[in-house]
This record gives C-alpha cells, sequence and structure tokens, in this order.
C-alpha cells in the first residue's frame, strides 16, 4: 500500500458510459510516486477510456480523482503540466525532424529550449544518431521513443502511456522497457496500458480490467499466489476440438486454449497421473503433459471465467 504522501494519483469509483454503454464501472486505482502500474485487458476493456479521463480529454460520469493530493472535478493547468500523455497513435509531425519536434514541444509546454535537456532525451533514447532524420522516416520503434521523448520534453511526474508498445518490433520493446525502468528509477510514477500480459510481468503492480471494472490490483507475485489450482500444460492433435470437447469436465476448474496447447487448471491435491489417466480415458492422445507456473495469463483468464466473462 502506497502511503498517502506518495501518492501521485488517486482514482475512486470512476465511471463513464458512451451511448448508454458502459466503459468504466466503478474503478478504484492508486499510482505512487516511483511506480510502474500496468493495466491489462483485452480490446473495449476500458483502458483508453480511463487513461483518457485521467488526462481530461473527457469527463466521467461519476467518481473522483486525486492527482498529488489534490481532488479536482477537472483537472488544472498546474496539474496538466505535470503529467505526460503518450497516445496509441503516433502524433508527432512527420515533416519535422526528430530534434524540431521535441524543440517544438518544449515550447508548446511553455519552456525555453533546453538544449541540455534535449541533449540528454536523445541519448536516453538512442536517438542522437537520427536528431536531423524527418519523423515520418523513422522505424515504427523509433517513432514511439521519439513519441516518448516529447512527451518527456517538460520532466512531468506521472507519465499514462496508452499501449506505447503495440506493433513494435522486439528490439524496440526491450530498448523502451529499459528507458521506462530507469524513468522508475529516477522516481517517476508511471501508469501504462498494454495488451501484453508478459510485460505486465515487470510491473510493480498490475491493474486487470474487463469490461470496465477492476477484477485485481495487485503486484505480479501476489496475484500469482492468490491464484487457486496447479496448471497443467497438455499437447496433443486438433487442441480446439478437445477444448470445446473437455471445457465443461468437472475435473478441471478452468480450461485455457494457448494456440497450439491447452492448459488445464485443476485443484491443487489432483496429481499429473490422475489429470493422465481421465485425459487417456477421454480418447486423448497425449502427446506431453506437465506442470507448468502459473502465468498472469492463467489469472486473467481464471478471474475472467470466475466474473462470468468469456474468454
Amino acid at each position: 500500500m502506497t502511503s498517502m504522501s506518495d501518492l501521485v494519483l488517486k482514482i475512486k469509483g470512476l465511471g463513464k458510459s458512451f451511448a448508454g454503454v458502459k466503459a468504466l464501472d466503478g474503478v478504484d486505482l492508486e499510482v505512487g510516486r516511483g511506480e510502474f502500474v500496468c493495466l491489462v485487458g483485452p480490446d473495449g476493456a476500458g483502458k483508453t477510456t480511463l487513461i483518457r479521463l485521467i488526462c481530461g480529454l473527457e469527463q466521467a460520469d461519476r467518481g473522483e480523482i486525486e492527482y498529488f493530493g489534490r481532488q479536482q472535478k477537472k483537472l488544472g493547468s498546474k496539474e496538466r503540466v505535470r503529467l505526460g500523455y503518450l497516445s496509441q497513435y503516433f502524433s508527432l509531425y512527420e515533416d519535422l525532424t526528430v530534434e524540431e519536434n521535441l524543440d517544438f514541444f518544449s515550447r508548446l509546454y511553455g519552456q525555453a529550449r533546453n538544449q541540455e535537456l534535449v541533449e540528454r532525451l536523445l541519448e536516453f533514447t538512442r536517438m542522437t544518431p537520427f536528431r536531423q532524420r524527418q519523423a515520418g522516416k523513422l522505424s515504427g520503434g523509433m517513432k514511439q521513443k521519439l513519441a516518448l521523448a516529447c512527451t518527456l520534453v517538460h520532466q512531468p511526474d506521472l507519465l499514462l502511456l496508452d499501449e506505447p508498445t503495440t506493433g513494435v518490433d522486439p528490439v524496440s520493446r526491450r530498448d523502451f522497457w529499459q528507458i521506462l525502468f530507469n524513468l522508475q528509477l529516477q522516481g517517476k510514477a508511471i501508469l501504462m496500458s498494454t495488451p501484453y500480459l508478459d510485460e505486465a510481468e515487470r510491473a510493480s503492480r498490475v491493474a486487470l480490467i474487463h469490461q470496465g471494472r477492476l477484477l485485481a490490483f495487485e503486484t505480479p507475485d501476489n496475484l500469482k499466489k492468490q491464484f487457486a489450482g496447479r496448471v497443467f500444460e497438455l499437447i496433443t492433435s486438433d487442441p480446439q476440438s478437445w477444448y470445446k470437447r473437455l471445457k465443461s469436465q468437472a475435473v478441471f476448474l478452468d480450461l485455457q486454449l494457448f494456440g497450439d496447447r491447452l492448459h488445464l487448471v485443476v485443484r491443487p491435491e489432483v496429481q499429473v497421473s490422475e489429470i493422465a489417466e481421465f485425459l487417456i480415458n477421454q480418447g486423448v492422445k497425449v502427446e506431453h503433459l506437465e506442470e507448468v507456473p502459473p502465468g498472469l495469463e492463467n489469472v486473467f483468464i481464471f478471474l475472467i471465467n470466475k466474473s462470468g466473462g468469456q474468454n
């Protein structure tokens, strides 16, 4: 639990509807100084709506948002300048160079050109060799790093990042994460939405959101410790067909389809030999069966199913 003095963002009972459809339904969330919170959920879960409400781009129907220890119905200019927002889509000026974009956004926030800061950001994001390249001619990964640098040019205390690594190549994703970890070490608070549960494994805390409701808000380790069951990974022919045929069997707490394999969630006392015997009796050709540690994806799917959602 974050102490009140360290709270950068506090959300209580936040709700928002569009045309009568609930996008957010009573969300509670806190982010502390130096904390990295990942907001995880499928498309349409409410992640972008939540971030846009925090940024002041949308107005909540109900609930409260407290910025830096102050509750405000509308985001004030003093608080706004302490926020850095990176949207899902590249929104910089493609005909300007990397350095010109940094200079433009610095002036946009009412700051004089700070060449020392520009140089630090270029070095920090490994963009120095590309400083004179037009933004429109950068790769997808470099565009995201430039967008992050422009988000940081006014030195915000709270970073709000909406799926910044979607569509980014693995090397750029790794670089992007290293940058974020360094920012966290500097005491920046980060709230980042992502559809990738492997990314959420690295966060301080994870907020699992589905259909506008927060299913859980915990550290990755605590989420997995609370997972009620053991997970066995099954490799067999035609896993999709077996998923449909086995998912209603009482022996399983949950059945989850992961590409070419199935994850069988069972009670803690159930042994692998019992599972193997059951599968063979059902006619399943068991090519491989072993226990695997539960991941966040197992936890998330289990919670969705428990809440009555569809995986």
